[in-house]
């Protein structure tokens, strides 16, 4: 353990201060939901919950597909600032927001024309959907301001500036608290909103967020030199082809991993809206945790797109490596923390005796899957930094659904196994990607290396 640790100690270092800031910035976007749970749970109820989770089981999908989107910009610009190449970094910025924006709107539509119409005839309690509608039409409508967030955030982060976004994100959590709260149970003579209240909270950080990240993007002395070939009429096809190329699959990766996780809450609502509360408080902390270990993988593809960049694959190995370290050593302690508290983290939640024996036991699951989640997503960034995102973007249609859902709906819904059937299911998905996702790194690196040798 000695060697291991002084072989890749500066890696460690290195990649943890790049790291931290995106994980707390990652952590955001889940936060919100997260938040938005919480507050319903407390001050909406049961049924607010169910729906909420409902509409979170949609949108998290439509998200994931606009992060993903947005992340082709990262590598690409870590890569030419590897190679020095500074005024490509401003013409790829342009057509990254031209990108995002075009993705934000067809996303909002597909939530307005087919979401609404898709939660319709999912088998769930009308009760249940009658709240959810609603709700959904005003969180969609946030999309359009998080992908201009996003698009100036993966700028940031490609030239390995993190702190920045990590700030603006911890200050528009607590501000979707504050509204969020004050929107739901009625405060300052506001009348109260119930669960459409968080939709509201959510529109609003977002679209300061975005502002905020734009502004420092442009005023900051930092990018002035990245930015003289930035226009927002600067459009050129292959350059946004160029950036779609590699984060349409990486979207894909995404998605099927967390549409996976979505077509689990809608197999558990088919049980009942308890079932699918529950899930929805257990899925929140596991997400949680998914996110931050995301924030590990970005920086890890940064570091990898900068290696590949300059051709040195044996750093970029070492420093991958760290990575999954890094990852593994953090999984295990959030698994720790599942086990020990599964009885008392849902009653952040709620009070619903009910839900929380659900969840409890859904999240001894979740500390289980852990250390596999943790370590696909790893080697989803490192492969993404060296531009390797088709194959990987098979390897997680495979894991989640040609294995991990249909095997969690055959144990959870046909052998009565319920929710925790579902999750099975879920878990032997992460396991199968985190395997192959490794298999393809270790292949990957080694015969860049001997190339470079031959």
């Amino acid at each position: 353990m000695k060697q291991i640790y002084l072989k890749y100690k500066q890696h460690y270092k290195d990649n943890l201060i790049l790291a931290i800031p995106v994980v707390i910035s990652q952590l955001g976007h889940t936060l919100v939901q997260t938040a938005d749970s919480i507050i319903v749970g407390q001050f909406a109820g049961t049924i607010p919950l169910a729906a909420s989770s409902l509409v979170h089981s949609v949108f998290m999908v439509v998200m994931v597909i606009g992060i993903g989107i947005s992340y082709g910009l990262t590598p690409l610009i870590a890569q030419e600032n590897g190679r020095g190449n500074k005024l490509e970094c401003g013409k790829l910025l342009s057509n990254s927001l031209l990108l995002n924006v075009i993705s934000g709107l067809t996303l909002f539509a597909f939530i307005y024309f087919g979401s609404v119409f898709l939660i319709e005839h999912l088998g769930q309690s009308e009760e249940v959907v009658q709240q959810a509608k609603p709700y959904l039409h005003v969180i969609g409508i946030s999309i359009l301001p998080l992908m201009v967030f996003l698009t100036f955030k993966q700028f940031a982060e490609g030239l390995g500036f993190t702190k920045q976004a990590m700030q603006v994100s911890i200050w528009g959590n607590v501000l979707n608290i504050i509204l969020g709260v004050t929107f739901v149970k009625g405060l300052f003579g506001i009348k109260p909103m119930g669960l459409i209240g968080v939709g509201y909270s959510t529109l609003i950080d977002r679209t300061l967020m975005a502002v905020v990240m734009a502004v420092f993007v442009f005023k900051s002395k930092y990018f002035k030199e990245y930015l003289r070939n930035f226009k927002v009429t600067f459009i050129d096809r292959l350059r946004m082809w160029k950036i779609f190329k590699i984060g349409f699959p990486t979207a894909m990766q995404y998605t099927f991993e967390v549409s996976a996780f979505s077509g689990a809450a809608i197999l558990i609502g088919t049980i009942g809206a308890v079932e699918q509360a529950s899930h929805q408080v257990a899925i929140n902390l596991a997400a949680m945790t998914y996110m931050m270990a995301s924030g590990i993988s970005s920086a890890a593809g940064i570091k990898s797109g900068n290696n590949f960049g300059k051709k040195d694959f044996g750093e970029l190995r070492k420093s991958a490596i760290a990575s999954y370290h890094i990852v593994l050593v953090f999984m295990s302690f959030t698994a720790l923390l599942f086990v020990c508290f599964n009885r008392y983290l849902p009653q952040m939640f709620t009070t619903d005796e009910q839900v929380v024996h659900i969840a409890a036991g859904l999240l001894l699951f979740a500390a289980f899957f852990q250390l596999f989640d943790g370590t696909q997503v790893v080697g989803l960034g490192v492969l993404r930094g060296m531009g390797d995102v088709n194959i990987p973007t098979l390897i997680t249609f495979a894991a989640y659904w040609v294995f991990g859902l249909p095997i969690g709906y055959l144990i959870g819904i046909v052998y009565g196994m319920g929710a925790n059937g579902v999750w099975i299911g879920l878990t032997i998905g992460l396991l199968i990607a985190s395997v192959l996702l490794f298999i393809r790194f270790n292949m990957l690196t080694k015969l860049y290396q001997k190339e470079l040798t031959d």
